[in-house]
This record gives C-alpha cells, sequence and structure tokens, in this order.
C-alpha cells in the first residue's frame, strides 16, 4: 500500500469513527435544547426560501409501514409476560383498580392487554379488551439495562398476589432463563444502539428548527448546526440518513460552510457512504432479532 493510499485509509477510518456515537443512553442521551438563535440574512435552506436558486434539502413525504400503525404488545422477546386465566365474574374495571398499584410503581414499563377473540388489545378505561384470557408483562430491557432479579420478583410476586385476590390461574415463564434471554439482547442492542452526528460548521443558523418535521434532530451550535439521527428509532435509518447526510451537504453549499465530524474533519460523498454501510450493517444486525428500526419493539427496546 503507498503512502497516499494509507493517508486515504486513515483518512476514512477517522471519519466513521468520529461520526458514529457506541453510546448508552445514560452515557449520551441527554440532547441540548436550542439555546438562541444565530442572526443571518440568507433564508433557511432547512425550513423555507430559495436560496439564490439552489434546491432545498427537504423530506419527501413517507409511508409509515404497517407495523408504525399498531400499538405495542407484550413481546417474549422484550417483556417478561405472566398469563392469567381470569373468572368471568371479574370485569375490566376492577382489574384495572387491581393493576394500578403496579402501573404507579413500574410506570410505563408494565403492559395489561387482553384477548378478545381475534387478537391481544391494551387493557384500558373504556377500551373494547377483553379481561378473561390476559396477560400482564414487565419490560425487562431498555437503553438502561436489563432489570435486576430482585424487581423482576418483585412484579412476578405483586402479580401473582393480583390473581390470588380475584381467583385467577397463573402461568408464568422461569424467571433465570428469563433473565438470561434479556442479557443477551441487552448486548445486541447496545451494539446496534448508534447515533450518528453530522455538523455544518462556519454559519450562521436563524431559524428554531424545532417545528421542522423530519426523521433526525436539528440542534444550532456556536459555529452552525448539528444534525443527529437515532438509528434504532428511526424506521428505514439508511433512506433517512441519505436524506440527513444530502441536507448537509446542500447547508453547506449553499452557506459556504463546511460538513465535518466530531472531530472536525470534513466529511465528502465517500466517506459518507462509509458511514452508511456501517448503517446498513447496524439494521441487519437488528432485523436477525426480528426488530424492525423505528418499530414500535425497537422503540420500546430503544427506550
Amino acid at each position: 500500500m503507498t503512502d497516499f493510499q494509507l493517508g486515504l485509509a486513515l483518512i476514512g477510518a477517522l471519519a466513521v469513527a468520529g461520526v458514529l456515537v457506541y453510546n448508552r443512553l445514560q452515557e449520551r442521551r441527554q440532547r441540548r435544547s436550542a439555546e438562541r438563535a444565530f442572526a443571518s440574512g440568507h433564508s433557511d435552506v432547512l425550513l423555507g426560501g430559495e436560496p439564490q436558486g439552489r434546491r432545498e434539502p427537504t423530506l419527501e413525504p413517507q409511508a409509515r409501514p404497517a407495523w408504525m400503525q399498531g400499538e405495542a404488545m407484550p413481546d417474549p422477546r422484550v417483556d417478561y409476560v405472566i398469563e392469567l386465566s381470569v373468572p368471568g365474574g371479574v370485569g375490566c374495571p376492577l382489574l384495572l383498580e387491581l393493576w394500578a398499584p403496579l402501573e404507579q410503581r413500574f410506570a410505563r414499563r408494565v403492559l395489561l392487554a387482553g384477548f378478545d377473540g381475534s387478537r391481544w388489545r391494551r387493557i384500558a378505561p373504556g377500551a373494547a379488551a377483553s379481561c378473561t384470557e390476559v396477560k400482564a408483562a414487565l419490560q425487562l430491557v431498555s437503553r438502561g439495562g436489563v432489570v435486576s432479579e430482585p424487581e423482576l420478583l418483585e412484579f412476578r410476586s405483586a402479580v401473582e398476589t393480583l390473581a390470588a385476590g380475584i381467583a385467577a390461574g397463573v402461568a408464568a415463564p422461569e424467571m433465570r432463563q428469563a433473565l438470561e434471554a434479556a442479557r443477551e439482547l441487552d448486548h445486541t442492542c447496545a451494539e446496534a444502539d448508534i447515533q450518528v452526528a453530522l455538523h455544518v460548521v462556519g454559519i450562521a443558523f436563524s431559524e428554531d428548527p424545532s417545528q421542522a418535521e423530519q426523521p433526525f434532530a436539528i440542534e444550532p451550535r456556536e459555529d452552525g448546526v448539528t444534525f443527529t439521527l437515532d438509528v434504532a428509532r428511526t424506521p428505514e435509518p439508511g433512506r433517512a440518513y441519505e436524506t440527513m447526510a444530502r441536507a448537509g451537504l446542500q447547508l453547506a453549499a449553499a452557506r459556504g460552510g463546511r460538513l465535518v465530524d466530531d472531530n472536525g474533519a470534513s466529511l465528502d460523498e465517500r466517506a459518507l457512504a462509509a458511514i452508511g454501510a456501517q448503517l446498513d450493517a447496524v439494521r441487519l444486525m437488528l432485523a436477525g432479532r426480528g426488530i424492525e428500526p423505528g418499530s414500535p419493539l425497537a422503540l420500546r427496546l430503544f427506550s
């Protein structure tokens, strides 16, 4: 390999490493809000106007996949699911009353669903779900890690106490096996938990980007603007990344700025394509576990 080729390889590696951020939520998910807007005499190439005849970087409307239309249901891949056979005389209002303390204790990590003869539905006030065949679930894996064994035991005991109070039958999986599977899933999620950050520097950014609808975040910085894509929580992340990269390149060209990585190294189309290939590998990793980026299951796991 010549010195020139070696230099190109090193630059490419630094670009990819500088843009892909491998961190858990508690290490890197504290997004700062925009402190102020920066004065500019230009029309914003992301949010409106036609600066000097340039084509705007915009998002094309995207149809929402079918799996995005439904709500999250108990799933043994991510939840510890206890099945209850509830006597017919016990109505949903009473069941919800008994379930309320668990919701207060575990918040959004618990789900209660009933089978209505054709599908499972969340049990909620006024919902059309059945309260005879019931699943009570605790989410085992999230960006915060895997629940502890004492916490899982507390949930199971609370559900068993609820069931005893209404003479319901209980079928619960073995806890140790459930926790081992959860830890394995958590390892996969940690490898796939990636944010991509692109920065346009050397420009003034004058408008509040929070009102724009796009699958990536836009935040002003002192010398420009940052684009961030949360890969696992974004439907069709490859397409969303291409849109984000194109918007960054066009904004930099329109304002006379530079598109750079976290280390300030300039990003060209070759470096951006290399990052896109990395994202496709992440998508395939998740798909191998039956997790579609941006799906209700992914949104729960990466929350």
